[in-house]
């Protein structure tokens, strides 16, 4: 069995940022103690846990603004890369929390277009997955009577707004770019006049294409990602949906079953952009100590 290691994959410029940056933040002595991240830093495990080793906690749940009250005064908190709405931001600081703030840039570029068209009269329809931090962050910035969400084509017949209001579609910096064309298809078909801003990241989209195209040679795609990575999810997707073959998301070594590769002669192996190296090469050595063979670039 061969094995194919697709470029890219792991980690992307914006949770480089966010982890050196909180790493810096732990050993600074002038930072006030303790120090914490308002939700999971990046959707992975091990990077939480090995921030818990610089002694940063984490606070974990579904809404950024609740788990803020869960900082002691005087602490300090981070932001995550998924960013956060501004009622988060002035919260914590009437609090007088020290903030830190460590939203990847093309997280704060959307936020930055939503208050943009919000002020210019804009309603938005923002495309992203129900429950993510990113879409609750971003939507923040709009008036709730001036946002939506959507995610599936089907989504679109629930929109209330008006066939001549000013639309602006904006989306997650983590979907699938292909899922995404369809339900901006279905958007426009309705309000044909609305602005598309597809903020789907270059990061992302680089990854999903590599590993569709990569499809094309191999018979299983194996993604090694957390459960909870919109970026790893969407890898599996993509693979099945556009490249047609078979995938299987896996978050460490342990996940492994050797019986999958029983009939497989080539196997491919990326991982999502919040996934540690680490993590990836154990996998990549796993399958190549199962084959026995010389790695294939």
């Amino acid at each position: 069995m061969d094995v194919l290691k697709i470029v890219p994959r792991g980690y992307c410029y914006g949770v480089v940022d966010a982890m050196t940056m909180a790493k810096r933040v732990a050993q600074d002595p002038s930072v006030p103690r303790p120090i914490f991240v308002l939700g999971q830093i990046v959707h992975n495990r091990h990077a939480v846990q090995e921030l818990e080793q610089y002694g940063i906690t984490t606070l974990d749940g579904a809404s950024r603004l609740e788990l803020l009250e869960e900082v002691p005064a005087g602490a300090t908190v981070i932001f995550t890369a998924h960013g956060v709405s501004p009622a988060v931001k002035e919260r914590a600081a009437a609090r007088g929390l020290h903030l830190v703030d460590a939203t990847c840039p093309d997280v704060t570029r959307t936020h930055n277009l939503i208050r943009s068209k919000i002020s210019a009269g804009y309603a938005i329809i923002y495309i992203g997955t129900p429950g993510h931090p990113e879409p609750e962050g971003a939507m923040g910035e709009a008036p709730p009577d001036r946002v939506a969400l959507v995610t599936r084509p089907e989504d679109v017949a629930h929109l209330t707004f008006s066939p001549d209001s000013p639309l602006a579609i904006v989306t997650q910096t983590t979907l699938s770019q292909w899922d995404t064309d369809l339900v901006i298809d279905a958007i426009r078909l309705r309000y044909p006049h609305a602005e598309v801003h597809n903020e789907i990241c270059l990061a992302t989209q680089n990854r999903q294409e590599a590993a569709v195209q990569s499809a094309d040679a191999v018979d299983l795609v194996v993604v090694v990602g957390d459960r909870r990575s919109n970026n790893s999810n969407r890898l599996v997707e993509v693979v099945e949906k556009i490249g047609g073959k078979p995938s299987v998301r896996v978050e460490n070594v342990a996940d492994l079953n050797a019986d999958w590769f029983k009939d497989v002669s080539r196997v491919a192996v990326t991982a999502g952009s919040s996934t540690p190296s680490r993590i990836t090469r154990e996998v990549v050595n796993w399958l190549s100590a199962l084959s026995d063979v010389t790695l294939t670039q």
